[in-house]
């Protein structure tokens, strides 16, 4: 079954995000990383080799402490174990500086989180059923090769 990495620091939108996907019926694991150098040993570190070829999409928030949402983004393009991973920055942010920023770095969908939670819950079906059910990604351990 695909993983999906969540990359937020707000344990409010944590337990949101739990609750839509659970509420959706997506009983996909979740990885959980708490600010953005917990992202990039996930992705990175001595857990990649275990984690990174069952993560199906990474959700990431933009503003993250220690290291923020771009800084990841450009570190999972940059490193070519995960350059291929779905990316969709799920954030509050409204700035379009982040947005253009976002795409320039490769990501592959930018969504802003609905307030209401109805209208989350809805935005996180969509999300599950493009990127988990829908969407077709190259194998990680084969992506690099001719």
């Amino acid at each position: 079954m695909t993983t999906i990495l969540l990359i937020e620091d707000n344990p409010d939108d944590i337990e949101l995000t739990m609750l839509a996907f659970e509420k959706n019926g997506l009983t996909n694991e979740i990885l959980i990383a708490h600010d953005g150098v917990e992202a990039l040993e996930i992705l990175h570190g001595s857990a990649s080799a275990r984690c990174v070829p069952r993560i199906g999409v990474v959700l990431l928030d933009l503003k993250l402490p220690r290291v923020d949402g771009l800084q990841v983004l450009r570190a999972i393009r940059a490193d070519e174990r995960t350059r291929l991973l779905p990316v969709v920055v799920l954030t509050s942010s409204r700035e379009e500086h982040d947005l253009i920023e976002s795409y320039k770095l490769g990501v592959n969908s930018y969504i802003r989180k609905p307030v209401e939670f109805d209208a989350f819950v809805e935005a996180a079906r969509h999300i599950g059923m493009y990127w988990l059910l829908l969407n077709e990604r190259p194998p990680l351990d084969r992506a690099s090769t001719p």
